[in-house]
């Protein structure tokens, strides 16, 4: 039962950054669009280069062309309206606009968490079984564990955000630049003792579980490892792994400190300072650890770049003869 007086809501208000100056938040205006964009030419180069490249087509690649998939679709569901409310006065988000955005923050997030977990089992079958790893991980297999890892994030988003935004709320004023699950319940004026049980555990289970399976993944993985004879056999097998770890550490990180700390930790700032890791940070560095970290990236990049050199001569080449007919033709 509510417990106060409460009325339709149609609008919410997101308070973002708004209690600092405007000088500062047109700087984060600034450097947030930067982030943005270069997150999405840094994930759409990947999935590029991994269509275009013949030597990208492995289950690795492929997965991790879901992944910048992901991380794009993750960014446009937040940072437009986050940019918008540094750079206008009016930051209302409507009702329904608050529930899409919150669900698809949560279908997105929960389905990076099975992904990555799916690549570390990729992983895993490469260095353990690597006799068997394209009959294992054919091109079926991985299409059903790509969809795997995204079907449990359209669960977990639907219920969700359907039972949050079916409570009566008694205010409209998000403190966040976008409509996360913590600050929205704060603004519900009933109880949600049942609804925080449910949030508290699902948090805890979708976070612990795709972790339990990269550990698992990873702990026999360097086994295996260790039993390589060769030094440059054992830096070739990690150096696979070492760019996943890294996207993987810092996903969990980031996801852990904000969503399973003490309640009495939770401030509205330092929630809004570790939700930027995760919503901005993280999704543009994806794409330069692997393309930092991997030689395969590398040549494929070198190898599109003088494609594209070639093809640009080759034009020339064949453009100027008519360009200089034309430019030599006597006007009438």
């Amino acid at each position: 039962m509510a417990t106060g007086n409460w009325t339709r809501i149609n609008a919410f208000i997101l308070m973002s950054f708004s209690s600092l100056p405007a000088e500062i938040q047109l700087s984060l205006f600034l450097a947030f669009l930067t982030i943005y964009l270069v997150t999405l030419m840094g994930n759409s180069l990947i999935i590029l280069l991994t269509l275009a490249d013949p030597m990208l087509h492995s289950p690795m690649y492929f997965f991790l062309r879901n992944l910048s998939f992901l991380e794009i679709a993750f960014n446009l569901a937040i940072m437009p309206k986050m940019l918008s409310t540094l750079l206008i006065p009016d930051t209302a988000i409507s009702f329904l606009g608050c529930a899409t955005q919150m669900y698809f923050f949560f279908f997105f997030g929960v389905a990076e968490c099975f992904l990555l977990a799916t690549m570390a089992y990729d992983r895993y079958v490469a260095i353990c079984s690597p006799l068997h790893y394209p009959v294992i991980m054919n091109q079926r297999t991985r299409a059903k564990l790509a969809a795997a890892s995204w079907f449990p994030g359209f669960l977990i988003a639907t219920l969700h955000t359907t039972w949050l935004f079916s409570f009566p709320f008694c205010d409209n004023k998000v403190n966040h630049f976008f409509c996360d699950s913590p600050p929205v319940l704060r603004l519900v004026c009933a109880d949600t003792a049942l609804f925080e049980i449910y949030a508290i555990v699902g948090t805890i289970v979708l976070v612990m579980l795709p972790c339990l399976l990269i550990v698992c993944s990873y702990t026999r993985i360097t086994i295996a490892i260790f039993k390589i004879p060769s030094a440059k056999g054992k830096h070739k097998a990690f150096s696979t792994c070492g760019s996943h770890l890294l996207v993987v550490s810092l996903f969990y990180i980031s996801t852990s400190l904000t969503y399973i700390r003490p309640k009495s930790n939770n401030s509205p700032e330092s929630n809004k300072l570790l939700s930027l890791s995760y919503t901005v940070v993280t999704p543009m560095l994806n794409p330069i650890i692997y393309s930092l970290r991997n030689n395969e990236v590398k040549n494929a990049l070198r190898r599109t770049f003088h494609k594209a050199l070639t093809l640009r001569t080759h034009f020339i080449v064949i453009l100027s003869p008519l360009y200089t007919s034309i430019r030599l033709k006597p006007s009438c």
